[in-house]
């Protein structure tokens, strides 16, 4: 199907979310991950022109549109953090949908930066009874296993790094440095001492690609991978894949010191991430998780 033809089905669905009239003007394609075909819809209604950012995939990929207009949902409802107001979510039998409000995006720069790490604070702040989440999601294109949990300790090391190792044993990575995480696993209780991390809102996958500002100097985030966790592992990937402005982690601290330990526990929670990028692409990632492993094994000899 061709951007045309798909823009018509959009239409439909935006014109029934709406309720109200909507024509179609045109389709143009745009950046929106190497998951999905990324699409902005223009049209004119009763009201004036409108556009939307879709998300298309396969039927099948259905859940994970789902996930995310579930996860945007849960942070829109703490309300510290903007995010794109979800339109349309749903499927036929050939193809899925996630259809989100039409936002004027910038690079983060020095005022939003500082600003999203006040709203982060603010979001982390916000009390919670367990750690997981209510359903299981996405981290990027791999499933994310959750559930509830009273123990972070046991929920970080079964359902984040020994759930990456398995899809590693799965994908036939490299055996030893499966093994050396498993070991790594089996030790990781040494990180955290006497620390007791709060059960904090998460967006979960919180890397530069995944916040902009509006014009007005408004953070926003999108593409969330939400769960209750310690809110280090949020800090933490933002320090990853080329970062955000150091403005961020100022603000944050600011408001909410990080405790001495986060500078180890930084890597362990990152080891996450890079797992998942070594599980998904292979190649670098795989040196960079085999380094880190062995870094983090280094810090409890």
């Amino acid at each position: 199907m061709n951007a045309d033809d798909l823009g018509q089905v959009l239409a439909v669905v935006i014109e029934n979310a709406i309720e109200e009239s909507f024509e179609l003007t045109g389709t143009e394609q745009v950046g929106g991950g190497c998951i999905h075909t990324a699409l902005k819809v223009s049209g004119e209604t009763a009201t004036g022109k409108k556009s939307f950012f879709a998300k298309v995939n396969e039927a099948e990929k259905g859940g994970m549109f789902a996930a995310e207009k579930d996860g945007l949902g849960a942070i829109e409802k703490a309300g510290a953090m903007r995010v794109p107001r979800v339109v349309a979510q749903g499927a036929d039998d050939e193809r899925s949908w996630l259809v989100l409000e039409w936002l004027d995006l910038a690079p983060l720069d020095a005022r939003s930066a500082g600003a999203l790490g006040k709203a982060l604070v603010a979001q982390h702040r916000l009390p919670q009874e367990k750690f997981g989440w209510t359903r299981d999601n996405f981290i990027g294109a791999m499933p994310q296993v959750n559930g509830w949990s009273s123990d972070w300790l046991s929920f970080w090391r079964d359902r984040r790094i020994h759930a990456q190792l398995r899809f590693a044993a799965h994908n036939r990575l490299p055996s030893r440095m499966i093994d050396r995480g498993e070991r790594l696993v089996a030790d990781c209780a040494a990180f955290f001492g006497n620390y007791a991390p709060a059960k904090s809102l998460l967006h979960g996958d919180l890397w530069g690609g995944n916040a902009s500002a509006l014009a007005d100097g408004t953070p926003v985030v999108f593409d969330p991978a939400v769960y209750v966790g310690d809110r280090e592992a949020d800090v933490a990937m933002t320090e990853l894949f080329g970062g955000f402005p150091a403005e961020f982690k100022a603000a944050y601290v600011t408001d909410w010191p990080l405790d001495v330990g986060y500078r180890t526990r930084r890597n362990l929670y990152n080891l996450y991430h890079i797992l998942n990028h070594a599980n998904l692409f292979g190649s670098g990632y795989v040196r960079q998780a085999e380094q880190t492993i062995e870094k983090l094994l280094s810090e409890i000899r």
